[in-house]
């Protein structure tokens, strides 16, 4: 489904000639969230995520995403992409990888002690990313929805998909638009 941010919603700040930068990316994501209108607006459905896609800026992929309680996405990454995202109601948390994988040619990767980061994402917070950045996002509540703003450019090309097991991270599957939209 595709929605039109209202009127009081950003719109885009880079010109469709240049790529919009993870800085313009976490700006859109930050005044979006502020958007009480647009953020009430999504459906939310008690078992499963629910997301609308909105317009980016500069051409970008953008996403408003609903997260009913112990949801999560999974270890991935977004390819080439670079984003942001920002929790603008309830609290997401973040694991991440400060370590910059291979980009092809693997099934298994042994990680290093030290490569794993955390963040507690209240309304408000997010964070910008660059390319091949590997996390997991959850919605930690058992009681409350969360909802969050994200923007990618350029728009996936693909996601790929991770199973974790201690040290250990493993390509398990390549998802493309097709998948998800």
């Amino acid at each position: 489904m595709s929605v039109s941010p209202s009127p009081s919603a950003p719109t885009a700040v880079a010109s469709p000639a240049a790529a919009p930068t993870q800085a313009e990316l976490l700006d859109f994501v930050r005044r979006t969230a502020a958007d009480p209108e647009l953020i009430a607006s999504l459906p939310l459905d008690p078992e499963g995520r629910t997301w609308v896609r909105l317009e980016g800026p500069g051409g970008s992929e953008a996403w408003l995403i609903g997260w009913p309680p112990g949801s999560g996405t999974g270890w991935h990454d977004h390819a080439d992409s670079v984003g942001a995202f920002l929790t603008a109601r309830g609290e997401l948390k973040e694991y991440s990888l400060a370590a910059r994988l291979p980009t092809d040619g693997w099934k298994t990767l042994e990680l290093t002690e030290g490569v794993d980061r955390e963040r507690r994402l209240t309304p408000g917070k997010g964070r910008a990313f660059g390319r091949h950045h590997v996390h997991e996002v959850l919605n930690e509540s058992t009681e409350e929805h969360a909802i969050s703003v994200h923007a990618y450019y350029p728009p996936l090309p693909q996601i790929r998909r991770y199973s974790r097991s201690g040290q250990v991270l493993r390509l398990e599957q390549v998802e493309r638009p097709e998948d998800w939209q």
